[in-house]
């Protein structure tokens, strides 16, 4: 995915550069029209979110089965050189539905999805360890 995008920036930015700007950062400041490489290169991320199946990568609860769904993301590129791979910078953040958070034990959350309360208002609980690049997004306090 990420040979992938670089690619595509590389590709998309021959539109915008003709006075040979070799960073985003050059095109963005001195090429009108160049605020849409973002959005032109997201659709090399595609592919790569289809084959996740809609769960959030690296996220596994404690048994080790994957147990954030997302239901949208947001794709930035924040630096990128048609020279210089190594310079390509992305980052993808994934949404997940709201979830119920019962408690936090150690550095695990405790959470359920609001709409799978079972008989007696039972819910079935899933155990994820908070982890970097793992934030709440929202949070909503119930009366």
């Amino acid at each position: 995915m990420f040979a992938a995008t670089y690619q595509e920036f590389c590709l998309q930015g021959q539109y915008f550069n003709q006075q040979r700007h070799r960073s985003l950062a050059e095109l963005l400041e001195h090429v009108p029209g160049a605020a849409q490489l973002p959005f032109l290169v997201s659709g090399a991320v595609r592919g790569y979110l289809q084959q996740l199946g809609g769960w959030v990568p690296g996220i596994v609860d404690n048994l080790g089965q994957s147990c954030l769904r997302f239901s949208q993301f947001e794709f930035e590129l924040l630096a990128s050189d048609v020279l210089d791979q190594a310079q390509h910078r992305l980052a993808i953040s994934f949404y997940s539905e709201p979830l119920v958070w019962h408690d936090t034990v150690g550095p695990y959350l405790l959470v359920s999805d609001p709409a799978a309360a079972g008989p007696a208002g039972a819910f079935t609980t899933r155990l994820f360890q908070l982890q970097p690049y793992l934030a709440i997004h929202s949070l909503q306090v119930l009366p």
